[in-house]
C-alpha cells in the first residue's frame, strides 16, 4: 500500500486490509502512525524504488495486492507559467506516473509468482477524474500549452492506460489490474499544493469542518477500494469507487497506449 500517510485514503485501505486478515505493507516518505510493516519510499526516486523494493524481496513476503494511492496534486492555485521538473520530467508526470510505473514493475515478478501460486494477484492504481483533463501530447512527450491541473491529470489519464496494458499483458496468468477513481474524499492530499499560499490554506482550514461533512472520508472510500480490489472476478478496468465506469475518450486510444508504452519501456530501461 504505497501513500498510507495520515489521513489519506491509503491509510484507511491498509487498516481495512489488516482487520480483513492481510499482511500489510505500507510506505510513505516519513514513518506513519499506524502499526503496520512499514519501509521508506520516495516514488520520484528511482534509488528510492530500487531500495524498497529489494527490501520487500528480502522479507520473502508473497505480493498479492499492489495498492498505488502515493501520488502528488502541487498549485492547486495554477500559479505556475511552466513545468516544474524534477529527474528531467514535470514532477506531476515524473511522481505519479513514471514513479508508480517504476514500482509497479520493480514488484511485477513478485506479483506474477503469487498470481502462478494462487491463481489470482492485483494491481489497483488510483486515479482521479480529472484524467479527462489529460492530453495526448503529455503522454508521448511532445509539446502542449503547460497548465499544472492539466499535467496532473495526464498523470492519471497514464495510469488508467497503465492499468489496462497490464490486464492485457498479463491477465492470461492472473493478473488482475484496474484503475479506480476514489471519488470526491476529504484528504491531505491539498495540503502539500497549498505549501506556499498561505491564505488559501486559512481558507481551506475554515473550510474543513463542513469538506468533512459533504465529502466522503477515507474510511468509506476504503470500503469502494477494498471491494474492488479483492473481488477475483474483476479483472480489468476504469472504476468509479467500486463501479464500473466510462472514462475519458483518449483512454480507449489504443495507438497512444502504444506510444506510450513504448516510451515508458525506453525510461525503465535507461535507453532514452
Amino acid at each position: 500500500m504505497t501513500g498510507a500517510g495520515p489521513g489519506s485514503i491509503g491509510e484507511a485501505v491498509a487498516a481495512r486490509l489488516a482487520d480483513d486478515g492481510f499482511d500489510v505493507t505500507v510506505t510513505t516518505r516519513a514513518r506513519p502512525v499506524a502499526e503496520h510493516r512499514w519501509h521508506e519510499l520516495d516514488l520520484a526516486d528511482r534509488t528510492s524504488v530500487a531500495t524498497f523494493a529489494q527490501w520487500y524481496a528480502d522479507q520473502g513476503a508473497e505480493l498479492d495486492l499492489l495498492v498505488n494511492c502515493a501520488g502528488i496534486h502541487l498549485d492547486l492555485g495554477s500559479r505556475w507559467s511552466e513545468p516544474q521538473v524534477l529527474d528531467g520530467h514535470e514532477i506531476h508526470w515524473r511522481t505519479n506516473y513514471l514513479g508508480t510505473v517504476d514500482l509497479t514493475r520493480a514488484l511485477l515478478p513478485a506479483l506474477l509468482a503469487a498470481a502462478d501460486a494462487r491463481g489470482t494477484a492485483g494491481v489497483v492504481h488510483v486515479v482521479s477524474k480529472l484524467h479527462e483533463r489529460g492530453v495526448a501530447a503529455a503522454l508521448v512527450g511532445e509539446d502542449w500549452d503547460y497548465d499544472s491541473w492539466v499535467a496532473y491529470g495526464s498523470s492519471k489519464l497514464a495510469l488508467v492506460h497503465d492499468a489496462a496494458a497490464l490486464a492485457d499483458e498479463h491477465g492470461a496468468r492472473g493478473l488482475r489490474a484496474v484503475a479506480m477513481h476514489p471519488g470526491a474524499v476529504s484528504t491531505n492530499i491539498a495540503d502539500r499544493g497549498l505549501e506556499t499560499r498561505p491564505v488559501l490554506r486559512r481558507l481551506r482550514n475554515l473550510a474543513r469542518p463542513l469538506e468533512r461533512r459533504t465529502l466522503m472520508r477515507p474510511t468509506e472510500s476504503a470500503e469502494h477500494l477494498v471491494r474492488l480490489a479483492t473481488d477475483p472476478a474483476i479483472v480489468s478496468g476504469y472504476f468509479h469507487k467500486s463501479h464500473p465506469a466510462d472514462p475519458a475518450p483518449l483512454a480507449g486510444d489504443l495507438d497512444l497506449r502504444a506510444r506510450l508504452r513504448v516510451s515508458t519501456n525506453e525510461w525503465l530501461t535507461g535507453s532514452r
